[in-house]
């Protein structure tokens, strides 16, 4: 349960735009990135069962830019393993935490714990959360509760979850059977990537000159996500110097992780690409426009993934030199060895 050091920093240094330095942008591939996560999701023996459920993807693919801060909620508290099953149980109205076979209930337990645990978890700096599905403890939704004389539904939350999402809303939080879709495991690491980069902006001297140019950074990676949050948050920040500065952290951070919890569709993505290309139309000659528009159709009709149209904006704008486009994360929103925009 030991925590695995990230090790291809140069790699994440050398696919992430140069952004501002006020906000100390530049240390962040050289930070580490703590990600929490269910203990059993890397390999460690904690399921009742005496097993684990290692995920390959988790450990040999993100492990390589991540630090594992390792969580199991049934160890900590001090049942064994391995070790009787438990279940979310509705009794007289309440949902309850209980090991079926002894009748033991564990919901108060498993509430302190879950309190005194996610607490300690706030001088972790975690920028993300991967959780484990369909548990009692660490489901984050559709977890089986159990209801005597009628049909079981999937309509719970793990009691260790709930406190979490309670405690941290805006970290980046998912389900290890979520990552298998490429469009919310895309969504899931660009927003680890983000708020990470919020943190080193928020833990610098930061002043509202140090947010405008952050905000300007992720402007394009706002306006894919949802157009009218975009239009909200540039409203934020340009009436930043009439609020208090605490307030004004508290709301850009807040609508800043939600906008981005929202996946962004593939309509979005081709109006950011236009948009971009609108900012090359008079610096790039016939043949170069046209390839461009087709590249943008093509992946507007799913002939092609999200990396083709981008790979040329890319080539474009470096040999251009525009420089506003090459400060948007939207080009380089994580490790291109990431892959993810290959299948999108």
């Amino acid at each position: 349960m030991g925590r695995s050091q990230a090790t291809n920093r140069s790699s994440a240094r050398s696919n992430s735009p140069k952004l501002p330095a006020e906000g100390n942008f530049e240390r962040l591939s050289e930070s580490s990135i703590r990600i929490g996560i269910s203990a059993c999701l890397l390999g460690c023996k904690v399921r009742y069962d005496g097993d684990h459920k290692e995920d390959r993807f988790i450990t040999h693919t993100l492990g390589t830019y991540f630090e594992w801060i390792p969580v199991c909620p049934e160890v900590e508290l001090g049942l064994g393993t391995p070790r009787e099953t438990m279940h979310l149980e509705m009794i007289r109205g309440t949902r309850r935490l209980i090991m079926p076979e002894s009748g033991r209930d564990l919901t108060e337990e498993m509430h302190n714990f879950s309190e005194r645990r996610v607490d300690g978890l706030g001088t972790e700096e975690l920028s993300g959360y991967i959780l484990k599905s369909s548990s009692p403890s660490c489901g984050m939704e559709g977890v089986r509760v159990h209801n005597p004389g009628r049909m079981t539904a999937r309509s719970g939350r793990g009691i260790f979850a709930e406190a979490l999402l309670a405690r941290f809303p805006n970290l980046p939080v998912i389900e290890e059977d979520r990552l298998c879709d490429p469009r919310t495991r895309d969504n899931w690491i660009e927003r680890v990537f983000a708020f990470r980069r919020l943190r080193m902006l928020w833990s610098s001297r930061w002043k509202l000159r140090s947010l405008i140019e952050f905000h300007t950074a992720h402007k394009l990676t706002l306006l894919a996500h949802a157009p009218r949050a975009y239009r909200s948050l540039g409203q934020l920040v340009a009436c930043g110097a009439e609020l208090p500065k605490q307030a004004l952290r508290t709301s850009y951070e807040e609508e800043f992780m939600q906008t981005l919890s929202i996946v962004a569709a593939r309509g979005r993505h081709v109006n950011v690409l236009q948009h971009m290309a609108g900012y090359l139309r008079n610096q790039l000659d016939g043949a170069a426009r046209i390839e461009l528009q087709e590249g943008i159709e093509e992946y507007r009709k799913g002939f092609v993934p999200l990396i083709v149209p981008l790979t040329l904006l890319k080539h474009h704008v470096r040999r251009l030199n525009v420089a506003y486009l090459a400060g948007q994360v939207y080009l380089n929103p994580h490790p291109v060895e990431l892959a993810l925009r290959n299948c999108i």
